[in-house]
């Protein structure tokens, strides 16, 4: 009885305290939960804009090609022959250089004429082509194989099959449109891939109809770029016309068998993947009819199922009829779901306290919840556009992957991927950082901007391709990293422009001493580039602009360094043309 009674006792001076430590995990794991969720929800939204992003360009870059192909095949003022017989020589010239422009994917271009007549030219490698023919309005085709853009032609076959330019949709699209115009995507009976026209009317010398050029665009492309995107295990990204026609998808098909056994395209609607038709219902109703967001939008719903689903989309169009709705859709569950993992394991810590001490319960809730704390406040800051939001979490568990991931998403946002510089965003807010200096100074200091353009890397990119011409900007990145000092800062502005941010310079002598030096750095030959090949070092024309003087803010800085770099620019080609070339170029500024 006494036993039982100093048992009873125990209980009692023990119990509270088991349930004190019991509030205790279930307010530490609310917090890691809540805090995580913030910080979670934060950054889904900027890393799903960032992938809608990603994908908005590839789908552009993999399009834009189309239009320089027409305008090269017929360019504008060039007249239809009547006879394609009459022009074949200049037909053939022409359309070998428009099949070289984009040849991946713009490798086929095309023309009928209002008689039937046909001409086409699809490029199988750079120096491998065939001619497809039809010189007469009627007929089947005859095709011939031949090498280099002037090669005998060989191998004439005459297909089975009657092409009637006149009737495929790409004619009549052409013929009834006054500008570039986009056919309706369908699927190529030889490749079985989705394929998408671009077509033009062209006239005759008296500037009626004669006939209309187009040229194809394998659209697998896009699909494979879908495929090679890293998403959770339940997210989703895909591409979609309009009309709900997929175009291709991260996961899962984007075409279907019909009772034929023939390929046919797979609306969302139909769609095996129920997230892909719930999220194209919900954003189809967030689009305006008619307008595209030009900028990729966020948006939360719940599934089918009732599960919360993140999303963001943003619509492509073009004045050709290109009209595409881009969307990625994650389960918030996949974001969450380190957080919930480290809710279990907090409470199985707390449980494990009670057994131990209070104290340890103590020391996880201060830790987790300062750390935790650090990543909402730095999410809210990296939400409202400071990029730079520093916080100190070095923790080797799921709140330390979620600091390393966050730690990786704003050097991203603030890196070129290609060139490891800082950016064009990084740069500029670190110049709007140095003029904030500046007005707290009762002295300021001078500063300086150094706007810098490769010259003739367009020559390097034609003659030895971009992989080279990437490797030459990598080059100049780590020319201008090694020969700057540490707090100066170089940032790839676009394309083969750099700029630099001198961060204190005495005088504009000192700013034009280490232009000087700059421009003998890159002046050195490229070591990206066979020794023996021509034209292989670039140089580089560098405009320069001083604060206060030159500007007081960072738009002007920026402005006035790119035109005093193109005046340098200016001068140098003048000089290189002679006194009689360069001043009858002066006559027309501003091309570069």
């Amino acid at each position: 009885m006494k036993f039982l009674q100093i048992l009873s006792l125990r209980q009692m001076l023990t119990l509270p305290y088991v349930v004190l430590v019991l509030v205790l995990a279930a307010a530490i794991g609310g917090l890691s939960y809540s805090a995580g969720r913030v910080a979670v929800d934060t950054l889904s939204n900027q890393l799903l804009s960032e992938m809608v992003y990603r994908i908005a360009q590839a789908a552009e870059r993999h399009v834009f090609g189309a239009s320089a192909v027409l305008e090269t095949a017929f360019p504008a003022g060039v007249a239809a022959p009547e006879d394609i017989n009459d022009d074949l020589d200049n037909l053939r010239t022409r359309f070998w250089l428009a099949t070289s422009v984009h040849r991946d994917p713009n490798n086929y271009a095309y023309y009928g004429d209002r008689s039937g007549r046909f001409f086409g030219l699809w490029r199988h490698s750079e120096n491998d082509a065939e001619l497809r023919l039809r010189t007469v309005g009627d007929g089947p085709r005859t095709i011939y194989r031949f090498s280099g853009i002037a090669g005998e032609l060989t191998d004439p076959v005459r297909e089975t099959r009657i092409f009637e330019p006149r009737e495929r949709p790409w004619f009549k699209s052409g013929e009834s449109s006054t500008a570039h115009t986009w056919t309706s995507v369908y699927i190529d009976f030889k490749t079985e891939e989705l394929v998408a026209t671009r077509a033009r009317r062209v006239n005759n010398a008296q500037g009626e109809f004669q006939g209309v050029v187009a040229t194809d665009l394998s659209l697998q492309g896009v699909n494979d770029f879908l495929h090679s995107l890293r998403l959770s295990a339940n997210g989703i990204a895909y591409v979609v016309e309009t009309d709900g026609q997929l175009i291709g998808t991260s996961r899962g098909p984007h075409l279907r068998k019909d009772a034929a056994g023939d390929k046919v395209r797979l609306k969302v609607q139909d769609s095996d993947d129920s997230l892909v038709a719930a999220s194209y219902r919900e954003i189809r109703k967030l689009l305006h009819p008619s307008a595209g967001a030009p900028h990729p939008q966020t948006a939360v719903f719940e599934s089918a199922d009732g599960e919360a689903v993140e999303a963001a989309y943003a619509r492509i169009q073009d004045a050709a009829g290109l009209d595409w709705i881009i969307v990625v859709a994650v389960p918030r569950s996949d974001f969450l779901f380190g957080v919930t993992e480290n809710f279990k394991r907090t409470v199985a810590l707390a449980l494990l306290a009670s057994l131990m001490t209070i104290l340890i319960g103590f020391m996880v809730l201060s830790v987790v919840a300062r750390d935790l704390k650090q990543l909402a406040v730095a999410a809210r800051k990296v939400g409202n556009g400071d990029l730079n939001a520093a916080f100190d979490v070095t923790r080797s568990d799921e709140i330390g992957d979620l600091a390393k991931s966050f730690r990786s998403m704003q050097s991203k946002l603030l890196s070129d991927r290609l060139t490891g510089l800082a950016n064009r965003e990084a740069f500029l807010r670190r110049v709007d950082e140095r003029l904030a200096q500046q007005r707290e100074l009762s002295d300021p200091r001078p500063f300086a901007i150094l706007f810098i353009d490769l010259n003739d890397f367009k020559n390097i990119n034609d003659s030895f391709g971009h992989d080279v011409g990437d490797k030459v900007l990598q080059e100049i990145a780590q020319r201008m990293l090694t020969g700057l000092r540490s707090r100066d800062l170089v940032a790839r502005y676009a394309g083969d422009e750099f700029v630099v941010m001198l961060d204190a310079v005495n005088n504009r002598q000192d700013a034009e001493s280490a232009r000087s030096n700059i421009e003998q750095l890159l002046g050195a030959p490229l070591l990206s580039i066979d020794a023996a090949a021509l034209d292989a070092n670039t140089g580089a024309s560098i405009g320069l602009a001083m604060y206060p003087e030159d500007g007081q803010d960072v738009e002007s800085l920026v402005q006035c360094s790119d035109a005093d770099m193109y005046r340098r620019k200016q001068a140098m080609q003048g000089a290189r043309r002679g006194p009689a070339t360069a001043s009858a170029g002066a006559d027309h500024p501003g091309s570069r």
